[in-house]
């Protein structure tokens, strides 16, 4: 058995034990330092800390196409240009149900989240926010038709998750048991 990846595991286990138990307040005063060693869609990605602990950020204030959706592997190359392999800083607000670290990430004085936006690579989450500039630059991005708005209507990716959840794939339990 490899010890190291042994130690490795037995560390995300602690790690996902104790997460949710941070209160969010320690959280949401937290500033984060590291290097993007993953970007997973247009609004998500993961970070590497100086101790080497990974944590996987979510994008604040925003919602990129998802991978399957149109613009989502543009979505996830405009992000990938801006921090990959780039030491950020993030700004971190909450923790999300599934245990990712939300936040606001920075580069060289740049708002990413915001870039995404302006380069019309994501949408402004309206039900988790509405900063004034955040909802400007997606309105230059939609009048400029850059990036996903080159469409006449985009779908935003809230929709299209909720299209995937009830078109969803029905599978009838009888045919388990034909030959």
């Amino acid at each position: 058995m490899n010890f190291r990846r042994l130690r490795r595991f037995a560390a995300r286990v602690m790690l996902s034990c104790l997460l949710p138990l941070t209160p969010l307040a320690a959280v949401a005063s937290t500033v984060l330092q590291g290097r993007v060693v993953a970007v997973h869609d247009g609004d998500t990605l993961t970070v590497l800390d100086r101790y080497r602990r990974e944590y996987r950020i979510r994008l604040h204030l925003i919602d990129a196409p998802e991978k399957n959706q149109d613009y989502g592997s543009r979505s996830k190359q405009s992000l990938s240009q801006l921090v990959y392999k780039r030491d950020v800083s993030i700004e971190v607000t909450t923790v999300d149900r599934y245990h990712r670290l939300v936040g606001k990430v920075l580069w060289g004085g740049y708002d990413i989240n915001l870039e995404q936006v302006a380069r019309g690579m994501a949408w402004v989450y309206r039900r988790y926010g509405k900063d004034e500039r955040y909802l400007a630059a997606e309105a230059a991005a939609r009048r400029a038709r850059l990036g996903l708005w080159a469409k006449a209507r985009p779908v935003p990716p809230w929709e299209f998750r909720k299209d995937e959840r009830d078109d969803g794939p029905w599978y009838d339990p009888r045919q388990w048991f034909r030959r």
